[in-house]
This record gives C-alpha cells, sequence and structure tokens, in this order.
C-alpha cells in the first residue's frame, strides 16, 4: 500500500486493542512505527512484537520523542489514546477534566506539535481515534460523549482548513469494539455495544481501506452512517430511540 509503506507513523495508546491492533497492521505494511502507551511494560511488547520503536508516556507530550525516535519526521500520527469516562451530567468534575485532556486536548497538543513541519512539507496525516459516540451518543456516558463529539469537532476543523495544504484527516468512529474499553463500559456497553461488536483488527483493516481512498470518516460499524443520517434529519425521533435505550438500561440497573 504505497500511502503507508515506508511511511512514519506514531500510535499513542497502543498497549492493546485498536492502538496494538494499528501498530501491527502498519508495520505488516511497510511502515516505521513509533508505539506508545502510559504503561512501559506494554508499550515494550507491543514494540517487540511488530518490530516497532517504544516511546511510553503521556500522549499529549511525546510528538517531539517519537519524531527523534524516527529520524525526524512524522508522516502519520494516530492519536488513539482514550479515556472511557462514565457518569451522566452530575459527574464529578475531575471526571470531565480527566476525559477533555484526553479525549480532545491531547489531539489539540499533538496538532499544534505536528503542523508547522506538515504545513511547510505539504503533506501529513492525522488519524483521530473517535467512537460512534462522537457520531451519535453512549447513555450512562456523559463525559465520554461530549468529549469524543469535541475530538470529531477539531478533527472535521483540521480537514476543512488545512485539505488543501497536503493534510489528510480520518476520523475513525466504531461502536463496539472487543477490548478493555468495551469490558469497563459496563451495562451500558453490553445493552448497546456487544451485540455487534469487532475485533480490532477490523478497525484497523478499515482504516487502511480510508487511507487508501483518503476518506475523512471511517466507519467500520458500516450501520453507523444509517444512525447518523437519522440524528440529523429526524432528530427527535432519533432522541426518542436513544431515550428508549436509556430508559431499558435503567431497567438493568443502569444509573
Amino acid at each position: 500500500m504505497s500511502k503507508v509503506q515506508g511511511a512514519n507513523v506514531v500510535v499513542t495508546g497502543a498497549g492493546g486493542g485498536i492502538g496494538a491492533a494499528l501498530a501491527r497492521r502498519f508495520a505488516a505494511e511497510g511502515a516505521r512505527v513509533v508505539v506508545n502507551d502510559l504503561d512501559p511494560g506494554r508499550t515494550a511488547a507491543v514494540a517487540d512484537e511488530t518490530g516497532a520503536i517504544a516511546v511510553p508516556g503521556d500522549a499529549s507530550a511525546i510528538v517531539e520523542q517519537a519524531r527523534e525516535a524516527l529520524g525526524g519526521t512524522v508522516d502519520i500520527y494516530c492519536a488513539n489514546a482514550g479515556l472511557s469516562a462514565a457518569g451522566g451530567a452530575l459527574a464529578d468534575e475531575d471526571a470531565w477534566a480527566a476525559a477533555w485532556d484526553v479525549n480532545v486536548m491531547a489531539h489539540v497538543r499533538a496538532a499544534g506539535a505536528l503542523l508547522p513541519d506538515w504545513l511547510e512539507r505539504g503533506s501529513g496525516r492525522f488519524v483521530s481515534t473517535v467512537s460512534a459516540a462522537g457520531l451519535l451518543s453512549m447513555v450512562g456516558a456523559a463525559p465520554y460523549s461530549v468529549t469524543k463529539h469535541g475530538a470529531l469537532a477539531f478533527a472535521e476543523w483540521l480537514s476543512l482548513t488545512y485539505r488543501h495544504r497536503g493534510l489528510k484527516v480520518h476520523a475513525i468512529c466504531p461502536q463496539g469494539v472487543r477490548t478493555d474499553m468495551l469490558t469497563q463500559a459496563g451495562t451500558a456497553g453490553q445493552l448497546v455495544l456487544a451485540p455487534g461488536a469487532i475485533e480490532p483488527e477490523d478497525v484497523a483493516e478499515a482504516l487502511m481501506d480510508g487511507i487508501g481512498a483518503d476518506r475523512f470518516l471511517i466507519l467500520p460499524h458500516v450501520e453507523v452512517a444509517g444512525y447518523y443520517q437519522a440524528r440529523a434529519t429526524d432528530t427527535d425521533r432519533w432522541l426518542d430511540s436513544m431515550n428508549h435505550i436509556q430508559q431499558k438500561w435503567e431497567g438493568m440497573g443502569g444509573a
């Protein structure tokens, strides 16, 4: 795949799940890969498995270190690290702040560090792992839903602002994926996400297809396009349907 082979790639949140699957796929396609995760052990394990370079630490602050590890340039940056934050409107403010920092501001900081070089070169790819919650919503998870909407909005802004200057942006929006995050979603995840859950490798495959087509919106669950259309064209009906799911969740003991 010419758009990936030989590219210098950074994948954050790559200690497992979607991030590890992305790292494996990029490496298999012939890219040079930096893997990042807060857990140094998990980072090293994925790096050893894939022949990548391990750069553990906070995803918000590793762009320069990753660039140096790759010989001075980053061609593709995957802002994949994310925080699954449950709770409603009355969730603790610390939970809201943490979700905002990881799910949105880490993307903003990375883009700020990468854009000067990309705009000077006239090329670069920014991949944002958003989730279908950024297009739709997720019961029982207000901080997660709101910040994932923010991540999508930032990715859209990057694309509409810089696409004529060579920047390609991709927003990955899966529903359920069989990862630790799905387990952490509890009964809401079991109700909404688990029935149609896919493997992390399916997400990586969808991204490769999207990169090949230079497509912004990556939908590993194709049915999400219909849900997104329904949300936009008949919002009240869509909200009613989501409220029915909320009521089912409450019947399962959800708060």
